[in-house]
């Protein structure tokens, strides 16, 4: 019985580890470590950044929320805070940027004084006008010069109706309330409100960023990892951190072991290798065997649609002649274009595989 209650006992405070990690006091071992059927905190969670200086990648636009840059948003004493949109791609630490922001603002306050919504659930009109307006009126005891802040995450899913109710909102309470707004695509957005607004893009991580913080939960939780099951989840996160976090802990949690193969049965993607070698048949003009590869993946219920993707980023470091490549590239892109408006048949994929072999002849000389 004392061991169950040793198990149930709520996590450490963030922070208590440092650069977002929390970890058993008494143990010195990382809390999350699964044993005797103990919950397993999902590790994007737990190495989530806890302040602006540990996030990785983009670093010149965290340094303009943090004020260390030329033109900083908060200043140096961290008075001033513009209401705010963040653009990028998911996984890129838009939403963790703007926590570590309400936390160096508000400190102790942050809990009473921020509300955070994902408007991809909370998108109507009605939650403007109740949930954002009620909060907007409240009364908040604060440091002189801070404000409460609502954090919408994904804003761009909001309605155009809800959007303009947004506006008059942030007009009416910008003396006592800062928006931030999370989305993917910024023409999503209606321009009253990002002309009222600060914007920050964030770019994809590149594969170093990735491997060096999964290098660090590597350390951390002392995973088995293999050379090439590191490369495997950077190829298939695409420069999404929470997505090749995800992919380690379910590829440990699965087979205790991460290598290339384990990696690919978890993220069930179409093989890499298997890809390289139906294009090494196209550049021998070997349609036969490049045809069986594609109709092998098809047999495997992959979509087209990820058959495409990773032929194209495939494609992109195959060693083949530069004229071929563009040629390649440009094929791969026509077809991308026809399944994506619904033309996602095996036929396709085929034809594909005939105008990738027809352009191994290489061009007459002049």
């Amino acid at each position: 019985m004392d061991v169950e209650v040793m198990e149930a006992e709520p996590e450490p405070e963030p922070g208590a580890a440092g650069r977002g990690h929390r970890t058993d006091p008494e143990a010195g071992e990382p809390s999350s470590k699964s044993g005797g059927g103990a919950y397993e905190l999902p590790w994007v969670e737990k190495y989530r950044p806890l302040k602006l200086n540990e996030i990785v990648g983009n670093e010149e636009t965290v340094s303009r929320l943090d004020g260390s840059g030329p033109v900083g948003i908060v200043g140096s004493r961290l008075k001033m805070f513009k209401t705010t949109v963040t653009l990028c791609p998911p996984g890129t630490g838009k939403t963790t940027s703007i926590l570590c922001l309400a936390r160096a603002l508000l400190g102790a306050s942050m809990k009473d004084a921020v509300l955070e919504l994902n408007a991809s659930n909370d998108r109507g009109i009605d939650v403007v006008r109740n949930k954002i307006k009620m909060f907007a009126q409240q009364k908040v005891t604060l440091p002189k010069g801070r404000h409460k802040i609502i954090i919408l995450d994904e804003a761009d899913s909001m309605t155009d109706g809800a959007q303009q109710a947004l506006r008059r909102i942030m007009e009416i309470y910008s003396k006592t309330t800062r928006f931030a707004l999370a989305c993917n695509a910024s023409d999503k957005i209606i321009e009253p409100i990002q002309s009222r607004c600060a914007v920050l893009r964030y770019s994809k991580l590149t594969d170093g960023q990735i491997l060096a913080r999964l290098q660090e939960v590597v350390e951390q939780e002392r995973l088995s990892v293999s050379d090439d099951g590191l490369e495997a989840i950077i190829f298939t996160a695409q420069g999404d951190m929470r997505q090749a976090l995800n992919n380690l802990q379910s590829t440990n949690s699965g087979f205790g072991y991460i290598n290339g193969e384990n990696v690919f049965k978890v993220c069930d993607e179409p093989h890499p290798l298997l890809v390289k070698s139906m294009l090494g048949h196209c550049v021998a003009g070997n349609i036969d065997e490049a045809y069986k590869v594609v109709e092998q993946l098809w047999a495997r219920g992959y979509s087209p649609e990820d058959v495409i993707g990773n032929i194209f980023r495939v494609c992109k470091t195959y060693q083949m002649a530069e004229y071929l490549k563009l040629e390649f590239v440009k094929e791969i892109g026509y077809t991308h274009m026809r399944v994506a408006e619904g033309v996602n048949s095996l036929l396709q994929m085929a034809g594909l595989l005939g105008r990738l072999c027809s352009k191994t002849v290489p061009p007459a000389a002049s």
